[in-house]
Parts: C-alpha cells; sequence; structure tokens
C-alpha cells in the first residue's frame, strides 16, 4: 500500500466514526433525553469499541496481512453503519428493568460497540500494509496517526456544523456507511475478483433498500404528524386531549421530553399545572388592564406567552427560545399568530440577558427539566444577572423538577438563589398542598427584587381564587428542614454539577407521570 492511499482510509475511517459519534446523541435523544449521562455513555462506549478494535485489529493484521483484509473490515464496518438506525428504533425502545443510567449505557453498547469496534480495526491493518521499511516506521506511523486525527477533527465539525442540520441524524449515518461500503470497494478492487465485487455492491445495496424505511423514519406514533431535527432538538407535534379527556391538544415534544401543551382554540388553556402557578402569582400581583412587562427564557409551545398576550392586552412579552427551528414550528402548528405582540429572541438565555438593556416586572425561567439542565442558567453568576434585569419589585419565577423528599438540585438552586436575593425574598411554591408526601414533582421557586408579601399571597389563594387555585406555600420551616437534610451547595459558574445533583431523578424518569407537572 502507498502512503497517500493509507492516509486517505485512516482520514475516511476517523471521519466517520467520529461522525457517528456526534450524531449518536441525536440518535438516543427521542428516548433517553441529552444529558451528562447520555453523552459519558456514548464517548465512553465509542472509545471502548476503538480500543478494543485497535487490540483485534493488530493481531488480524499479523495474521492476515492482504489488502483483501482491509477491503473486508471496510465494507463490513459500512454495513454495520447501516444497521445503526433500525437497531436504534428496536433497541433504545426496550424498556429495560435497571435504572435510567444503566440502561443508557447498555442501549448504548448494543448499538455503537461494533461499528466502534470494527472502524477501530482499520488502522493497525493499514499500518501494517503501509510499514515497508523499518527505518521509517516512526515517520510513517506518525503521519498516518496525524490524517486519522486530522479526520476525527473535520468529521466533528462537518457532523455538528452542517450534516445534522442539513440531512437529519439517520440520513447522515446511511451516508457514512456508504462512503465506508464505497471506500472498502474502490481498494478492494484491486485485490478481489469482478463477481465478489458485485456482490459486495448488491448486498449493501440490498440491505440499505430493505431497512431505508425503518432506518429513515423515526418510531413515529399514529397521532404524531410532523417531525424534524433542529441544530438543537428533535421536534415533534402531536395530536393528544387534556388531562380530563375531552379538549383536543397539540403537543410539542423536545427530544423525548413533552415541552407544551397547547389549545389552538382557547390561548387561555393551560394543562400543565406549574404555569397554573405563574397564573395565579400574576392574578394576585398585576390586574387584567395593568401595564407590565414580561421575559420568559424558553419559549418551547409559547403556552404561557400566549396566555399573558391574552389575558393581559397591556403586557410586553418577550421571549427568548435559543432553537429558532421551535419558534417557527410554534407559528406554523401551535397557534402563535404573525401579528402576535410576542417578541422573539433566538439565542441563547443567558447571552442576552448579558446584552439587554431592558429591565422586566416578570421573568420566568421555564429551561430547566429533569434530563437535561443548562448549569449555565442555575448559578449565583446568573442569577445576579437576572437581578439586575428586574425593576424594583419584580419576580421571577423558576421551575424545576426534583424530588422534595430526596432531591438535591432543589435545595441547591433555594440556596444560589438566597445568595443574591436574599433569604427572606426567596420563596417555593408547589402543585400540591400534601408536602409530606410530595416525592418527584415540579416546584416553582419564586424570587423578588425587593418586599415580596408571601402571608397575604397566600391568603389571596385561598380566600379568592380558592378551588381554582394552583399554587401552595410551602412553609419557610419545612424549606429550613429540605436545605439542612439535604445536599446542598452554592452553585457557581466555577462548579455546579446539576447533572449529577440531578442524578437521583434521572434515574426515576420512567414511571413518572409529566402530566402532573
Amino acid at each position: 500500500m502507498n502512503l497517500l492511499t493509507a492516509y486517505l482510509i485512516t482520514f475516511i475511517a476517523s471521519f466517520c466514526i467520529l461522525v457517528i459519534e456526534i450524531v449518536a446523541g441525536r440518535l438516543l435523544a427521542p428516548f433517553v433525553g441529552v444529558s451528562l449521562y447520555t453523552w459519558t455513555s456514548i464517548i465512553g462506549i465509542v472509545l471502548a469499541g476503538i480500543s478494543l478494535g485497535a487490540y483485534l485489529g493488530g493481531k488480524i493484521a499479523d495474521r492476515f496481512p492482504g489488502g483483501k483484509t482491509l477491503a473486508w473490515l471496510l465494507v463490513i464496518s459500512g454495513m454495520s453503519t447501516l444497521l445503526i438506525p433500525p437497531m436504534t428504533n428496536i433497541v433504545a425502545a426496550q424498556q429495560f428493568p435497571v435504572s435510567l443510567m444503566l440502561r443508557i449505557v447498555i442501549v448504548t453498547t448494543i448499538i455503537f460497540i461494533i461499528p466502534s469496534c470494527l472502524l477501530g480495526m482499520i488502522s493497525p491493518v493499514v499500518v501494517k500494509l503501509a510499514i515497508k521499511n523499518l527505518e521509517r516506521v516512526g515517520n510513517v506511523v506518525g503521519k498516518i496517526y496525524a490524517f486519522s486525527t486530522l479526520g476525527s477533527i473535520i468529521g466533528t465539525f462537518a457532523a455538528g456544523f452542517f450534516f445534522i442540520s442539513f440531512m437529519g441524524a439517520r440520513n447522515v449515518i446511511l451516508l457514512m456507511g456508504a462512503i465506508l461500503i464505497f471506500t472498502g470497494l474502490l481498494y478492494g478492487a484491486l485485490f478481489i475478483s469482478k463477481r465478489t465485487a458485485i456482490s459486495l455492491i448488491l448486498i449493501p445495496a440490498l440491505l440499505i433498500f430493505g431497512i431505508y424505511d425503518i432506518a429513515i423514519k423515526p418510531p413515529l406514533s399514529a397521532e404524531t404528524y410532523y417531525y424534524t431535527e433542529s441544530d438543537y432538538y428533535t421536534i415533534k407535534v402531536k395530536r393528544t386531549t387534556s388531562s380530563d379527556g375531552e379538549t383536543p391538544l397539540e403537543a410539542l415534544i423536545l427530544d423525548n421530553l413533552t415541552h407544551s401543551y397547547v389549545n389552538l382554540q382557547n390561548p387561555l388553556h393551560i394543562e400543565y399545572k406549574y404555569e397554573r402557578i405563574y397564573s395565579d402569582v400574576l392574578k394576585w400581583k398585576f390586574n387584567r388592564e395593568q401595564s407590565f412587562k414580561t421575559l420568559t427564557i424558553g419559549g418551547g409551545g409559547y403556552t404561557f406567552p400566549r396566555y399573558l398576550e391574552v389575558y393581559y392586552p397591556n403586557s410586553v412579552i418577550d421571549v427568548v427560545e435559543i432553537d429558532p427551528e421551535v419558534t417557527k414550528v410554534t407559528y406554523k402548528f401551535l397557534g402563535l399568530p404573525k401579528d402576535t405582540r410576542i417578541k422573539s429572541y433566538n439565542t441563547d438565555g443567558r447571552w442576552f440577558v448579558m446584552q439587554t438593556k431592558e429591565k422586566y416586572d416578570v421573568i420566568f425561567v421555564d429551561a430547566y427539566n429533569d434530563l437535561s439542565i443548562p448549569y449555565h442558567l442555575t448559578t449565583k453568576e446568573f442569577a445576579q444577572l437576572l437581578k439586575e434585569r428586574m425593576n424594583p419589585g419584580g419576580i421571577l419565577l423558576t421551575n424545576i423538577i426534583d424530588n422534595f423528599q430526596r432531591g438535591s438540585f432543589l435545595p441547591s438552586y433555594i440556596n444560589t438563589v438566597r445568595s443574591v436575593f436574599g433569604e427572606d425574598n426567596v420563596f417555593l411554591l408547589s402543585i400540591s398542598p400534601n408536602f409530606q408526601d410530595i416525592g418527584i414533582s415540579t416546584f416553582i421557586v419564586l424570587a423578588s427584587n425587593g418586599k415580596f408579601d408571601i402571608e397575604k399571597f397566600q391568603s389571596y389563594v385561598k380566600e379568592y381564587l380558592k378551588s381554582d387555585a394552583t399554587a401552595s406555600v410551602v412553609p419557610e420551616y419545612m424549606i429550613k428542614n429540605f436545605l439542612n437534610r439535604q445536599k446542598t451547595i452554592l452553585l457557581t459558574d466555577d462548579y455546579a454539577p446539576v447533572d449529577n445533583l440531578i442524578a437521583q431523578v434521572f434515574e426515576e424518569r420512567f414511571g413518572y407521570n409529566r402530566r402532573n407537572r
């Protein structure tokens, strides 16, 4: 083998494996979300496969040191790559009776270990074929691995910045499989007969034809009528009904989380209970004709911003949604009118807060869920930025999912926000008054830039809203007990291990009824 061919083949193999690794997160997202644990499993399993492949490839290179060996490895690795999408649909949908973190490891191993291993075998075989002069072995091996690393780098950027948004994750996987098979056939033509070459073309062609539908089409329910992939999420829109089974709703699903329920005919319909708490607080603080300015970080289906627009006709509504595709879907399918007063900004929430000069009366942070938390929106530094963007008497409302009995993220977040707003200006609201029995649930952390009379709010809820109220104020003594008995830290830009703090909820994720949010 000449050195140019060696460089090219190792470049292609490394390019493909890094593209597969980046795309793996997107393929698994609809099943297990995107979190530290998902990426830890993907990176760990792919590296394990490459390591195992390098070991086995070295043995194969010594035992079968020929061009046919390399050609077959390329073709077989391409075929195994083609099987990744259908394997994902089958394996990732299985409910393994283990914790979610272990489930992610098992699923990732079954799907990606074999393609990674096969691709890991290629470099040792290339090295074996390329080295003809032992005096230049260091130079040759160094250049081969340099081109291999270059392929990995370009594959990483190509997948993250171009392929996924342009083609979709499943098409990218099929492209990588086709590239590997074509490379194997092109190289193998020097060593195999025409009859074998034709067979090697027909087999993957039939394989692609046979699995195309299941590989390209993600597993969608009969109610799901829209699916797309953006730079940030897999996005689905489906038809469903409210908890009473009567009201038709549209559900926006980002990765595997139902982010929003929308009633196209009635913007005042609120399905998620945490958004009803928002409504309770605003009804106490503002009358319907009052003018005030709001900022929502995390737009999703724009359910509550649409509610604000109708219920408070003089309110000013700014929404920061990082994914422009989500905003487009909301306009197209979820009833957001073109002449809306809602002003959307498609950028990172923290970046927007850092750049804006506006002051707000109400800020909603609706960017957290129980599988993926952007840590930079949880820290003391970010809380300080939010406070600086609030008018005197302004309020911050943050929804958090955690276990009230054993959770670690919720007490740490309360502790962090209190370090900025003061202990007397931060309160906890629950969707249930049975505090002793609450397990995993959604809570609202309310922080005020100045005095907030929580007792008057509580009286308003009980005496005026009555049965229409959702908010229950958690007593201060229970909050202090909660903070004292749990692992509580101060979240900062230098130290915010939110994935670890939420790990328990992460493990209990399946079986949790999200409609109670």
